[in-house]
Order: C-alpha cells, then structure tokens, then sequence
C-alpha cells in the first residue's frame, strides 16, 4: 500500500534565536522535501530578516495562508503573525516569547487536528513565553496538555544513544524525594513501549543508572538502589520488561557499556544530559514519548549570543525532521502488525531468543571506585 507524503510541521521558536537560522540551514537539503512535505510556521517578515542577515540569496520559502496549500516539493512558510513585530537579534523579549506562542498554538491546533503528521519545534525561551496563555516549563508540558496525556517520557535519542529520564526540569535537592519504585515503573513502561512502538527495537533492554555514586556502595552512600530502584527493576523484569541494572554511571558511560543496551534510563536531568550532550551535542534529537502525537526538536536552545553570525549548525533540526518522519513509519508499522494479534506474539518470542545467550555484566562490572 502506498503511503502518503508525511507533512512535517515546523515552528519558528524564538525570533530572536537561531531558530530561523537552523530552519533555513537544515531545509536547504534538498533530501528533506523527498521525505516530506515541510510546513514552517512563523512569518515571512521575520524569515526574510534573517535571510537578509545571514546573506543567504539561494533559499526561499513558499508562502501560504494555511496546510492546505502546501506545495509537495517547496518548503512552505505559514504566516502566524501581524507585520509589525519587531525583530530584535540576540535579546529576549517579551514580543518574542508571544511570537513563539502564537506559531505555536496554531501548529499544535494543525497536529491535533490531523492536518500535520509530525511537529518539530525549534527552541523557544521559556521565560519570556510566560502569560496566562502559556504557564508551562516547555514544550513538552504545553503540548501533555493539549492532547491530555497522563504521563511523558523526556527522550534524547542519537545514532548511538537513547536516553530517558526519571525526573527532568527538577532542582537537585528534590530529586531523591521523586524517585520512587511506581515513578520508576511508569517511566519504565514508557519507555519500552516507545522503543517498540516508536523505533521498532525488538525485545529493547535498558540499562537503569543509580542515583548515588557507586549504586549506594551497598548502602555506604545511599539506601535509594536497594529501597527503591532495584524493586522497580524486579518488577519491571516481572511485567516481561528487560531492564538491567542500577549501574553508577560514571563507570557505565567512561567504559562505553551503554553501547550494549538499546536504552538508558537516567534518575536527574545531568546525569544523563552531560553524557548525551558530549557525544551528540550537534546530532542529538529530544523526542516526547507518551504523547498521541510525535514531537520533536534539537538538543540545544535558542543560543541568543551566537545569533545573527551565521555560527549556528543546522544539524541537529535536521536530525530532529528525521526523526519525527521516522517514528511515524514507525507507527504506522507497529499499527499495522498489531491488527493481526498472532504478530506481537511472535515478536516477543523471537526477542527472548535473541537475548538469551548474551545478557549484560552485573552492575559491578561498570563501578570503579576511584
């Protein structure tokens, strides 16, 4: 069966960030319109400024008023602004926190409606986005909201890679006092119907980190890997999950033995972040899993002291389109196999056996106490 072209939505983020840059830089592959119909929102004002700025005479955007009129082989620009906003390179304001909003609102509008297939946002400031319209830490809050989901997972995922998170936007003196044997669980879930769902892995084994270093030193430096994430572990073993660990992570990351696993799931933000961000800074992708919807978006932010000199690397957004066009075949896949229930079925068998004969070293084999 034929499938249709994918419409790839894509917000303008920031006006006075690198989203624009990145937008251009990552669409000027002519590969991305042989893999879907892009679909920006922002405004053809501001992209011409920053056109202009960044001397690119070569690159054009297709106007439109609406999705309808997107053009298969051009990348076309949806205007979701008045002309009069003010460009103002490298400052947050609030004019453009409210421009960020407002693509915003109305991509989100095309996604949940079905009139897009994927979204991919570039990097917003979370903070001049503050209003009674937008009280949210992000984008992933802001779009659990829109399409009601109860619980989402914070993936950075890579050519190498793929890390979640057990708490994310936490201060670290909270930490300890979220991780629990049912969050675990939950982000455990999450994550494995993702990874069979969202990127077709077959039986994915995921490593767990410990919280404190050394996995607790058997309780010397803390009690959370024996109270709390070695049960949430068993449980998970039991509910046919295969999750190993908890491994401390300066040793599980320094000896590469992430490599052996198809997921990590860190307990904090850093921890996994810093590994991530040292090995796929200018690749990585952030991924929301547990939405109805697929997004996407680059690893770092609106980068405000680098904006308007043509430094940014347009890299990551392009990873990030495909990404989003990925997981949505993807889905389509997994939808199609699970109409006929012998399929899973065979799935699961098939991944036991795979596993079975090669099964990751004990945790102790990735500590080493200094």
């Amino acid at each position: 069966m034929e499938r249709k072209p994918i419409i790839a939505g894509i917000t303008q983020g920031d006006i006075n960030g690198i989203g624009y840059e990145i937008i251009i830089k990552a669409l000027s592959d002519s590969s991305i319109t042989d893999l879907c119909i892009p679909v920006v929102y922002g405004s053809p004002k501001v992209a011409a400024y920053h056109r202009k700025v960044l001397n690119n005479t070569t690159f054009n955007f297709n106007n439109i008023r609406n999705v309808s009129e997107a053009h298969p082989k051009k990348v076309n620009l949806v205007n979701c602004l008045d002309d009069e906003v003010r460009v103002e390179l490298g400052r947050s304001t609030p004019e453009g926190g409210q421009a960020s909003l407002a693509a915003l609102e109305i991509a989100t509008a095309d996604l949940t409606g079905g009139k897009i297939d994927v979204l991919v946002t570039a990097p917003i400031d979370k903070h001049n986005m503050q209003s009674d319209k937008f009280r949210f830490t992000g984008h992933t809050d802001y779009l659990k909201s829109k399409v009601n989901a109860s619980e989402v997972l914070m993936l950075m995922i890579c050519e190498s890679m793929k890390i979640g998170f057990v708490t994310e936007h936490l201060p670290l003196k909270d930490v300890p006092g979220a991780i629990t044997v049912q969050h675990i669980l939950g982000k455990l879930r999450l994550f494995n119907r993702a990874l069979l769902q969202d990127f077709a892995i077959r039986g994915p084994r995921i490593a767990i980190l410990s919280l404190n270093p050394h996995a607790g030193d058997d309780g010397l430096l803390g009690n959370e890997e024996r109270d709390i994430i070695i049960p949430a572990i068993t449980k998970a073993n039991e509910e046919g999950m295969l999750a190993f660990g908890p491994y401390s992570s300066d040793g599980f990351f320094g000896s590469g033995a992430f490599s052996r696993f198809d997921a990590v799931l860190a307990m904090y933000h850093d921890q996994g972040m810093s590994a991530f961000k040292a090995l796929a800074f200018d690749t990585g992708v952030n991924f929301t899993a547990g939405l109805s919807v697929i997004r996407t978006s680059p690893v770092h932010g609106t980068a405000f002291d680098i904006t308007g000199k043509n430094e940014a690397s347009g890299n990551s957004m392009r990873h990030a389109i495909y990404a989003a066009c990925d997981i949505f075949r993807n889905r389509q896949m997994y939808e199609d196999m699970s109409r006929n229930p012998l399929q899973p079925q065979r799935m699961e068998i098939h991944a036991d056996h795979d596993h079975v004969d090669e099964l990751p070293p004990e945790p102790d084999n990735y500590d080493h106490p200094l």
